[in-house]
């Protein structure tokens, strides 16, 4: 499902390719403390819940991604990451916007992930969008045990609040 240029935003979405994978892969190590290899990406590739988009700049640089299942009634966001050098464009809400528009279509009613307690700017992102926290996964993160958030909105809630 490719989509069309967006007029207003100087970047388009589209399907994750493996050729796509050096590009993702450079974003995952500069944006996490422990990145998903790229054996991970592929088996995600393959993984029929699985949706992978990037967005691709006008130079056609990839500038971000989004991994996330559709699973029964739920979408479930495993991963979202901005190149650093494109953060603060609106990248991310807009992956966050097309999971959302995709899990509706689906008949999704609810959206749920994971994100470190420490990451305050992806908080604030997820609470712009209605997540809501209902439970802490005391030292998820395996590298450093640092405790998780589990977050859930809804699909049909008040929508992103900019």
């Amino acid at each position: 499902m490719a989509t069309a240029p967006n007029k207003t935003l100087p970047f388009t979405f589209r399907p994750m390719h493996v050729e796509d994978l050096p590009s993702v892969l450079d974003i995952e190590r500069r944006s996490f403390r422990a990145p998903w290899s790229a054996g991970t990406f592929l088996a995600e590739m393959k993984n029929e819940w699985a949706r992978l988009r990037v967005a691709v700049d006008t130079r056609r640089f990839i500038v971000g991604y989004i991994n996330y299942w559709l699973v029964a009634d739920e979408v479930h966001l495993l991963n979202i990451a901005t190149h650093p050098d494109s953060r603060q464009q609106g990248i991310a809400r807009h992956l966050i916007e097309q999971m959302f528009d995709e899990g509706r279509s689906h008949g999704c009613r609810l959206v749920t992930l994971e994100v470190r307690v420490s990451n305050h700017a992806a908080i604030a992102l997820y609470n712009s969008f209605g997540f809501e926290t209902v439970a802490v996964r005391v030292k998820y993160y395996v590298e450093d045990n640092e405790d998780a958030l589990v977050m859930v909105a809804p699909i049909d809630g008040p929508g992103p609040q900019i």
